[in-house]
C-alpha cells in the first residue's frame, strides 16, 4: 500500500513540477519580456528548486564518449556484451584510426568493474570507469531495476548475484580479466571466485576490493548496527512492498528506491537541506557553476533502483547478520564458499581512512580469508583523508586511488604458470 501512495504522490507532485520548471524558464530565459518583471529571478530560483524537490529522477546515462589513451583521443562506444533480466553487462569499447594506438588498446588490461546492487544505478561509477578507459579494456555490471523486471522472471537471490558475476566472468575469459568490485559486491565476488576455485576453475587475474563489509563485525558504523540490532523481520515488515501495476514488475516484491533515498537523506539531513538553500542562493547570485554542480550531483544522487526483497534480505541475513563468509558457513547453492581455495588470483584491498559505510578493517579482512594467495601477491592500501565515495570517484580516486589500482593490474596481467 506504501508503494501506491508513493505513486499517488508522485502523479500528483509530477504537474507541479512540470509547472514550475515551465515557470522558471520563463522567468529567465533571456528572449523572454518575463525577465524585466521585479524579483524575476527570486521567483525563477524559487521555482526550480520546487521543481527539483518534486521532479522524477530517471536513471543517468554514463555519458562517456570519449577518453584520452595513450596519448590520443579515443572515441567510446557503450555495449550490451550480455543480456540477463536483472543485469546487463556492459562494454564500453574503444576505437581509434591509428594503427598504433589500435596495437596499444589491444594490450591494455580487461577490467570487469561489479558495481553495488545497493540503491543507486550503476551510474554512480561513471568517474570510475572514466578513469580506468584510460589504460583499461573495461565492462561493468549495470543492475536493472526491479520494478522493471516482469514477475515472471522469477525470484532474484544473493545466490543468483553470485552466480551472474560466475557468468559474466566466464564470458569475459578470466585467463585475461581483471576484477574490481567495489562496496556490497565484495561479498558476492569474493564468493563467485571461490567458488570458481574450489571447482578447479581459473580465476580472474587478481581481485581488487574496494570498501566492501567482508567482515562487518571490524570496526562496525551506523549501517552495520542498523542490520544487527533489528531482526530480520522487521526489515521484511517495514521495508518490503509490491511493485503497483502501472510497472513491468507489477506484484513483485521489492525494496523501492525511494524508501532507501530517504535513508539515504536521514543520515544528513542538515547536509542535504544546506545544499539546496545554497543551491537556492547560486541562482539568486548567478553563481552557475556552483548551481550546475548542484544539479549534476542529485541528478545521480536522487535517481534510484527498486531492489528485488529476496536479494536484499539474503544480504541482510548472510551477510550482516549471520556474518556466514568470514565465519566459514556460507553455503551458495549447496556449494561451500571457501576463499582459501583462491590461489591463482593476486588481491588487492582499499579502505578509506574516514568510511562511515564499510569501516576500516572490514574489507582488509578478505586476506586472512583467502590464505591460499601468497603474501607477494596480496596488497593492502588505506587512503587517508578518503570517505567511503572517494576511494572510487573524485579527484582522490583519479590522482591517489586509481595509480595503485592501475600499477597492481599491470603488475600481475599474466596467469601464474
Amino acid at each position: 500500500m506504501l508503494y501506491q501512495i508513493h505513486e499517488w504522490q508522485r502523479s500528483i507532485l509530477g504537474p507541479l513540477s512540470y509547472f514550475a520548471d515551465a515557470s522558471a524558464r520563463m522567468l529567465t530565459d533571456q528572449a523572454s519580456p518575463f525577465t524585466h518583471v521585479p524579483g524575476a529571478q527570486r521567483l525563477a530560483a524559487g521555482y526550480e528548486l520546487l521543481h527539483r524537490l518534486g521532479k522524477e529522477y530517471e536513471k543517468p546515462d554514463f555519458g562517456i564518449h570519449q577518453v584520452v589513451a595513450h596519448g590520443q583521443e579515443i572515441a567510446i562506444v557503450e555495449r550490451v556484451a550480455l543480456d540477463k533480466p536483472f543485469c546487463q553487462l556492459k562494454r564500453f569499447k574503444r576505437f581509434s584510426d591509428d594503427p598504433d594506438t589500435i596495437e596499444k588498446l589491444k594490450a591494455d588490461p580487461v577490467v570487469l568493474v561489479v558495481a553495488p546492487l545497493s540503491g543507486h544505478h550503476s551510474t554512480l561509477l561513471r568517474d570510475t570507469v572514466r578513469t580506468l578507459l584510460r589504460d583499461h579494456k573495461v565492462y561493468i555490471t549495470d543492475w536493472v531495476d526491479a520494478r522493471m523486471v516482469p514477475a515472471s522472471e522469477g525470484a532474484f537471490h544473493l545466490d543468483d548475484y553470485v552466480a551472474y558475476i560466475e557468468e559474466f566472468i566466464r564470458h569475459i575469459g578470466a585467463r585475461s580479466l581483471h576484477v574490481i568490485s567495489v562496496c556490497q559486491p565484495t561479498v558476492p565476488v569474493l564468493a563467485a571466485v571461490s567458488l570458481m576455485a574450489a571447482r578447479g576453475e581459473d580465476t580472474p587475474l587478481s581481485l581488487t576490493m574496494m570498501g566492501g563489509p567482508i567482515e562487518p563485525r571490524s570496526n562496525p558504523t551506523g549501517v552495520n548496527n542498523l542490520a544487527t540490532t533489528q531482526p530480520l523481520s522487521w526489515f521484511k515488515g517495514n521495508l518490503i512492498h509490491t511493485v503497483p501495476s502501472n510497472y513491468p514488475g507489477r506484484g513483485r516484491e521489492v525494496y523501492p528506491g525511494f524508501l532507501q533515498h530517504a535513508g539515504f537523506v536521514a543520515m544528513n539531513p542538515n547536509r542535504h537541506l544546506n545544499s539546496h538553500w545554497d543551491f537556492y542562493l547560486d541562482l539568486l547570485r548567478g553563481d552557475l557553476d556552483d548551481a550546475q554542480a548542484h544539479r549534476k550531483f542529485y541528478d545521480e544522487y536522487n535517481a534510484v533502483l527498486d531492489m528485488p526483497a529476496e536479494y536484499y534480505l539474503d544480504t541482510i541475513n548472510t551477510v550482516f547478520q549471520q556474518f556466514l563468509l568470514p565465519r566459514g558457513l556460507w553455503d551458495v547453492a549447496g556449494e561451500r564458499v571457501k576463499p582459501s581455495a583462491i590461489k591463482q588470483s593476486a588481491l588487492l584491498t582499499v579502505e578509506g581512512e574516514l568510511d562511515d559505510i564499510s569501516g576500516l578493517g572490514q574489507t582488509e579482512a578478505a586476506h586472512d580469508l583467502c590464505s591460499g594467495i601468497p603474501a607477494d601477491r596480496r596488497a593492502h592500501k588505506v587512503i587517508e583523508g578518503a570517505g567511503h565515495y572517494g576511494i572510487f570517484s573524485g579527484r582522490r580516486w583519479r590522482e591517489v586511488v586509481y595509480p595503485q589500482v592501475r600499477d597492481f593490474i599491470r603488475r600481475f596481467d599474466q596467469p601464474v604458470g
